[in-house]
């Protein structure tokens, strides 16, 4: 699982505040929960003779075999154009032999000060003497009426970016960028992008613990390393160099070039904002190490029956850590028992259900992810070649670690208040005599953080749906202990392993909720999209106006 602990035991991506009559159908039938097909694929993929799931690994091919037998069984056909595997190929680029960030007479030491790495393929990166620009936040939103490169050339210089979005300090969310709740343009990724779709030789974005939602550590102990997919033009439309560099750096670097930083910080924060140049260059220069390697997404399929052009997806990733860390007994496999061979144990679980429910009108299609550990990179490459055109993808359920604690009340929610989805999860939770929990810290974007994400961003409205904390028996007391214990004491440990002492019945509830979801986008005939103003509703728009006769 590549999300922080917010959204780490159940998420969701919630929609229109209000129920949409389109939406309204009679409760379905749920066909049983097959609980030990459930068990006994989740026992084989966390077992130690997996050794962890290691993408690319010695053991991937077996891994991909135990996932297609347990497909095969549930009723699946293979999903990518007669095949099961849709291979992944992935780069690791890491930087190596740093040298200090100079500005001026300035000399900052990388790890301590600052940290660094490049997107491009290249066995050196050099940037010499160029002009650094302060972007604000480094945002250009159309829709909200805003654009922090407005005016400027970016060509051959620096962005210096703030991290999150302009009202991130807002109390409630309330604010042009849902006040403290984070949006997608407060994430870092998006801030590399739009610095490199500008036209900028590098980006460095500056580090402020509270908007970050973590500590330098976190970046210093794994800044440097990069996984992507790997592309036909070897990442040359990307930045030279991408990092992060310190708010004391940062604050040095202003002053020194005559400028204020806190002044120029609250200014970013108004509409109307124009880039600054602070008349300062800086240098650096690493050497990269690059690595190639290639793994798999499994893919299975139930062919629709009158609209199978039109699919609805099913997802959570196969993939976990291999070997590790070992523990004090010396044990150095990370079983990821929960994270996320649970989830592959829905999928299975779920299309067993779906095949004894008989075919829907809609085609349902079943994905394995892989590489999620590694920065969502199945998913992010299914999305960049579907199978099955986004355009004519209705939506889907994503599912990543389901909780080991017992049946719920309640349904933890993340990302907000966001599209139409809404109405289908509202329902779905009428029928389940289920409510809604807030979500802990919305300032830190856990909704961006996985596989579902790789899909919205491109248009794909995505539920990512799991029970709150609210035990029905013991009460949020007791879920919120047994939820903390897993995350302290199992998560991305050899300790996360399956056991057949396992009381599986909240793990059932929440594939029924899973099963309720999809259910009713794959016998509906509405095409769910995102609220007027969202950050992804142009890109849905857009990529449905490609589609004859869509609404």
């Amino acid at each position: 699982m590549h999300v922080s602990l917010g959204r780490r035991m159940a998420t969701v991506l919630l929609a229109s505040a209000l129920a949409v009559p389109a939406f309204a159908a009679p409760a379905p039938k749920v066909p049983t929960v097959p609980v030990p097909m459930m068990r006994e694929a989740i026992k084989t993929l966390a077992s130690d003779e997996l050794e962890g799931r290691a993408p690319s690994g010695p053991k991937e091919q077996a891994v991909l075999d135990a996932i297609i037998t347990r497909f095969k069984a549930a009723g699946l056909k293979p999903g990518n154009k007669g095949e099961w595997l849709q291979p992944v190929p992935m780069v690791t680029i890491a930087a190596k032999n740093i040298s200090p960030l100079t500005v001026g007479s300035l000399s900052f030491k990388p790890g301590a000060d600052f940290v660094v790495g490049s997107y491009r393929e290249a066995d050196h990166t050099a940037i010499d003497a160029s002009e650094l620009v302060f972007v604000g936040y480094g945002i250009t939103a159309p829709e909200l009426g805003w654009d922090d490169y407005a005016g400027v050339d970016m060509k051959g210089k620096i962005a210096v970016i703030l991290v999150n979005d302009p009202d991130y300090e807002n109390a409630d969310e309330q604010g042009l960028f849902k006040g403290r709740r984070m949006t997608w343009y407060g994430r870092w990724p998006y801030k590399y992008a739009e610095a490199a779709r500008h036209g900028a030789k590098a980006a460095l974005i500056v580090h402020d613990t509270f908007p970050a939602a973590y500590g330098w550590n976190v970046l210093e102990s794994s800044g440097g390393t990069g996984n992507f997919v790997a592309s036909a033009n070897k990442g040359m439309d990307q930045t030279e160099a991408n990092g992060w560099i310190r708010r004391p750096v940062a604050e040095a670097i202003f002053q020194a070039a005559g400028k204020d930083f806190a002044a120029l910080s609250a200014a970013a924060k108004q509409k109307g904002f124009h880039a600054v140049s602070l008349g300062a260059k800086a240098s650096l220069s690493f050497d990269n190490t690059v690595t190639h390697s290639t793994s798999h997404n499994v893919i299975g399929v139930i062919p629709g029956t009158t609209r199978a052009n039109e699919y609805v997806l099913y997802s959570g990733h196969w993939d976990h850590l291999g070997h590790c860390k070992p523990d004090a007994k010396g044990d150095d496999i990370c079983n990821g028992a929960i994270d996320n061979a649970s989830g592959v144990g829905a999928l299975v679980a779920l299309a067993d259900m779906n095949r004894r429910a008989g075919p829907t009108p809609r085609t349902q299609v079943f994905a394995a992810w892989t590489l999620e550990e590694s920065g969502l990179l199945g998913s992010e490459y299914y999305a960049q070649h579907p199978v099955y055109p986004l355009a004519r993808t209705v939506g889907g359920v994503n599912m990543d670690a389901l909780s080991l604690i017992g049946p719920t009340r309640d349904v933890q929610v993340t990302g907000g208040d966001k599209s139409d989805l809404t109405a289908i999860l509202r329902q779905v939770e009428a029928q389940m005599h289920l409510t809604e929990t807030p979500e802990d810290h919305p300032e830190r974007g856990h909704y961006y953080r996985s596989d579902h994400f790789s899909l919205a961003k491109r248009g794909v409205p995505m539920f990512a749906v799991g029970r709150g904390t609210d035990l029905i028996n013991g009460g949020k007391k007791a879920g919120e202990a047994a939820t903390e214990d897993y995350v302290e004491h199992r998560y991305h440990q050899p300790s996360d392993e399956y056991s057949d002492s396992w009381d599986m019945t909240g793990m059932a509830q929440e594939v029924e909720l899973y099963y309720r979801l999809g259910r009713a986008l794959a016998t509906g005939t509405t095409w769910p999209n995102w609220h007027q103003g969202d950050e992804f509703r142009a890109i849905r728009d857009a990529s449905r106006a490609t589609v004859t006769g869509a609404k």
